[in-house]
């Protein structure tokens, strides 16, 4: 008898809202995964629990505050422990380790995911931002090393699904679509005013607060067009984002014979990260199906740049290239930080933004230690902005 493979997961982030998905998935498909290594950032509680349930060889806890506390928790258990975001490079060159789930929050991911590429590990990436921030530097690595990334965001994922069996043939247009967060069709005076927990309620998405955030202000779109055009290889004019407030419709790709396909659900994050992780596999499961009687009406409408400007910024930087994406990222970064410790109002974080796009040094085409300094030089200045 043909013995079962199970693929070994690595989980960077395990304690988010991605990382606890995830493990929800596997939980349900013990006959498919195992949990290699598994990395938190400092909440070293859930983290234990995890270790604990699904026994991996190894975890680490970046913040090295909560290392004893880690170890000694799971020393009973057998499970080794490190600490450091050094520990966590290092930690995903397992021989051990088959797929690394990337689902870090912010250009953290960047440098794992390099380590983890660089090591030949298949990436199922749910941190937009890497590409965001290095997209060249990334899809270039990748290629030379024959390692697939496997895309977990919602958008992305419908994207890849459209084409599976289609990759021969060309894409003449994608769109990316999106629910327009809490406050769609709201003007400026009203947004003057809104408040984080207004902003961190999502209509349909329960997602980190980083997240919601650059939903409720298209940044998160805008972001989505950037890693689009890495992930499947496209000109800025061939993205398109589309505003779909009931997000059944995730993504759609228009071909060259004007045929178009769409990938639909319910808003479940659960979906794609298991399509992510099983791939080429579609496993069985108990996820709500959707029922069309519930939908009777599927509308589309064009998102307002002008009210919402961070997505024509996201635009105008993926058009401008070289590390201008990277400064977008980085200054929004600082500016939702602040925003949600109550330090700018909501139409500061374009305000911001814009005006790192203006000050930080332009690099056509840069290298790894040119994103890692404009990654810096930005959040300096948009720290600066943001007061």
């Amino acid at each position: 008898m043909k013995k079962s493979f199970r693929k070994r997961i690595a989980i960077l982030g395990s304690t988010g809202s991605i990382g606890t998905q995830a493990l929800e998935v596997i939980r349900a498909n013990p006959g498919s995964f195992e949990v290699e290594l598994l990395t938190a950032g400092s909440n070293a509680d859930l983290l234990i629990r995890q270790a604990v349930e699904f026994k991996p060889n190894i975890v680490v806890i970046a913040d090295e505050k909560n290392y004893s506390e880690t170890a000694s928790a799971l020393q009973p258990h057998g499970i080794k422990v490190f600490a450091g975001e050094k520990s966590i490079d290092e930690a995903v060159e397992l021989e051990s380790i088959d797929l690394v789930l990337t689902a870090l929050v912010g250009y953290a991911g960047l440098h794992p995911t390099l380590s983890a590429i660089k090591a030949g590990k298949q990436i199922a990436l749910a941190n937009k931002e890497t590409l965001v921030a290095a997209g060249e530097l990334v899809t270039t690595l990748a290629k030379e090393k024959g390692v697939n990334i496997y895309p977990v965001d919602s958008e992305h994922s419908a994207i890849f699904q459209c084409l599976s069996g289609e990759f021969h043939n060309p894409i003449e247009k994608i769109y990316l679509t999106a629910s327009g967060g809490p406050f769609r069709g709201k003007d400026a005076v009203y947004l003057a005013n809104v408040t984080k927990a207004q902003a961190l309620k999502h209509p349909n998405w329960n997602m980190g607060a980083k997240v919601t955030i650059d939903s409720a202000t298209l940044m998160n779109k805008g972001l989505e067009m950037i890693e689009a055009k890495w992930l499947f290889g496209l000109k800025p004019e061939q993205i398109e984002v589309i505003i779909h407030p009931q997000s059944i419709i995730h993504s759609m790709v228009q071909f060259t014979d004007g045929s178009i396909k769409a990938q639909m659900g319910l808003p479940d994050m659960k979906l794609p990260i298991q399509y992510a992780l099983a791939y080429p596999n579609r496993l069985k499961s108990n996820f709500p199906r959707l029922d069309f009687g519930k939908y009777p009406g599927l509308t589309f409408e064009q998102p307002d740049v002008r009210t919402f400007r961070n997505l024509a910024l996201a635009k105008e930087a993926m058009v401008k290239g070289g590390n201008a994406p990277c400064v977008v990222n980085a200054a929004n970064e600082v500016a939702v930080e602040a925003f949600l410790k109550d330090k700018i109002g909501f139409l500061r974080i374009p305000e911001v933004v814009e005006k790192c796009m203006q000050k930080a040094a332009f690099v056509a085409h840069p290298c790894y230690d040119d994103y890692v300094h404009s990654d810096r030089e930005t959040r300096i200045l948009a720290r600066e902005f943001a007061i």
